[in-house]
């Protein structure tokens, strides 16, 4: 936790107006402690940038910068990337010192070199902070300002809840292919690409992010009421008019909201039924099936009082590899639960998600290649429901109708940058597969959640 890395004393040794923190989340590469964020390089000017998102052209960069700008590249880490391609645009203007527009022009040159998904936060030292996110806008990125004796502070973060706990207000949504400098004077904010697909990550909204938090003028919290409806129709669909649930007990935590607007519209008794230990992570990125399995009964604990003798529906924000789903089914019936039905808010995940969220490789995810009954039948449901796409879809985007697509790959196979191929998943499959992680992790003592970043 960062609490536990900048205490008091350690913040008071921290000096100067400027600051980049980042809370280390590996997509690409391995979670060593050498590849957390931020990146430095000192030429030119000093540079250090920390990134939320994942590049897809990786290889064609680190070929570029070894071949032809000859930057040294210490990690397997796409941030590392990132941070030298705007650090070799700067350097081409040759000047000692730089101006607004030179960072403009360097950042729209990064936007034709980097493809994928990246909100950046970047500080170039004794001249002031930058932000910028990818033409699709596929990773959130926000700015607050707070007022103070001496004018404005100004911070940039994955999350508007970041901001509004340390008292910033004025919250607004980096646009896609939008770039943001903040000096001492002055803040400037430019649109350097003409964005033709907005395509944000539907799974912030699914899972990833709190639900408290407002991406893109959606509020969070609303979507998954609203996704709790859309599923509650599912659930009719799939079991029925005449239902024999007894009770709907969400997964918690991100599925509460959900669950309590299905129990609502379904007419059946809402009930608290595991109790969680906050003190655990989040189990579908943890390392290992044996070390997952073990930390959900370590995660929840079922109460008895609300399973035993009835049928009851689990409502939980997504299925992944279904090893988290399979231990809390098996949990209900322990508990004494007659049927076990278990309703997801998303729809099946089928497909490697390769825009900045860690998820298991094609053959590890419990949906690929199955149908719902053989989904039910792996994870020792009675019966699985899950959300229509479109339903999905239409939950989010109808909070904010500007918003005509949303990156939703990781069900349908469709990736917004055009540029992923059967080679590409491959390639990044060797890196994510549990063998592959077990051996780039074995004295590694760095272990995160999610990439967020924060910048006062």
């Amino acid at each position: 936790m960062v609490r536990d890395v900048f205490d008091e004393k350690q913040l008071s040794r921290l000096f100067g107006s400027l600051g980049i923190g980042h809370v280390r989340y590996p997509t690409a590469g391995s979670s060593s402690m050498s590849e957390a964020q931020p990146f430095y390089v000192n030429s030119p000017y000093g540079l250090v940038l920390a990134h939320n998102g994942n590049l897809t052209n990786a290889r064609e960069l680190r070929e570029f910068l070894d071949k032809i700008a000859h930057r040294h590249i210490n990690t397997d880490s796409d941030s590392e990337l990132c941070l030298n391609i705007l650090a070799d645009n700067l350097q081409k203007t040759g000047k000692f010192r730089i101006n607004h527009e030179d960072i403009f022009t360097a950042i729209r040159d990064l936007y034709q070199q980097c493809k994928g998904s990246y909100a950046c936060v970047a500080m170039i030292a004794g001249y002031g902070i930058i932000g910028f996110r990818d033409p699709h806008g596929i990773r959130p990125l926000v700015l607050g300002r707070r007022s103070t004796y001496a004018g404005y502070d100004y911070m940039l973060a994955s999350e508007s809840v970041a901001l509004e706990a340390l008292g910033f207000t004025d919250i607004e949504d980096v646009n896609a292919g939008e770039a943001i400098i903040i000096t001492r004077g002055k803040v400037l904010r430019r649109r350097l690409v003409e964005v033709e697909n907005l395509a944000p990550c539907i799974f912030e909204y699914v899972y990833f992010a709190r639900q408290d938090s407002i991406i893109d003028g959606i509020s969070v919290y609303n979507s998954r009421l609203s996704m709790g409806e859309a599923l509650a129709d599912q659930v009719i669909k799939t079991l029925g008019p005449k239902l024999d649930i007894d009770v709907v007990i969400p997964v918690p935590d991100t599925s509460r909201v959900a669950a309590l607007e299905l129990s609502k519209k379904l007419n059946i008794d809402y009930r608290e039924g595991f109790n969680k230990n906050r003190y655990v992570g989040r189990t579908f990125i943890m390392p290992g099936q044996h070390t997952r399995r073990k930390n959900v009964r370590r995660k929840l604990n079922a109460m008895a009082l609300e399973f035993n003798g009835k049928n009851v529906l689990l409502v939980d924000d997504s299925i992944v590899r279904g090893t988290t789903s399979k231990e809390i089914i098996q949990m209900a019936r322990d508990a004494g639960a007659k049927k076990v039905y278990f309703a997801s808010c998303a729809p099946p995940i089928r497909y490697p998600n390769v825009y900045g969220i860690d998820m298991p490789t094609r053959d590890e995810l419990v949906a690929h290649g199955r149908n719902d009954n053989q989904i039910a039948e792996t994870i020792g449901a009675d019966k699985v429901i899950f959300q229509d796409l479109h339903d999905l879809i239409e939950s989010v985007r109808r909070f904010n109708p500007a918003i005509h697509t949303f990156d939703t790959s990781v069900f349908d196979g469709h990736y917004v940058t055009g540029d992923i191929d059967e080679e590409y998943l491959s390639h990044l499959e060797g890196f994510r597969n549990e063998d592959s992680k077990s051996k780039a992790d074995t004295d590694s003592d760095c272990v995160g959640l999610h990439n967020n970043f924060v910048m006062p």
